[in-house]
């Protein structure tokens, strides 16, 4: 069984994919940098960790409830709002706009 971490940066890693976001783009949207969420995603090894607050920010930003980042990738990409979707053309997904607003 995967750690609640190793989940999180799973989950995270899945989110991004569905909004076609990069770090960058998630990293303006949390207020961090992209080197930030670089090391949170990549945890051990001189990675950091995700924080409390940062969940509170994740949650806002992709408009789940924290605890849906914790019920598996599946479940919280089926609980991402249909508005923060990438679109799919021909399988490829495009960039959307971020929401900076929340946080």
């Amino acid at each position: 069984m995967a750690s609640s971490e190793a989940l999180l940066r799973l989950t995270v890693a899945a989110l991004m994919y569905a909004t076609g976001e990069s770090q960058a783009d998630l990293g303006r949207g949390l207020g961090l940098s992209q080197g930030q969420v670089s090391r949170k995603q990549s945890g051990g090894n001189g990675g950091s960790s995700w924080t409390l607050a940062d969940l509170d920010r994740l949650s806002a930003h992709y408009g789940i409830p924290v605890s849906d980042l914790f019920c598996g990738v599946d479940h919280a990409v089926k609980c991402l709002p249909v508005r923060r979707r990438a679109d799919t053309i021909g399988g490829l997904q495009t960039t959307i706009t971020v929401d900076t607003s929340a946080g």
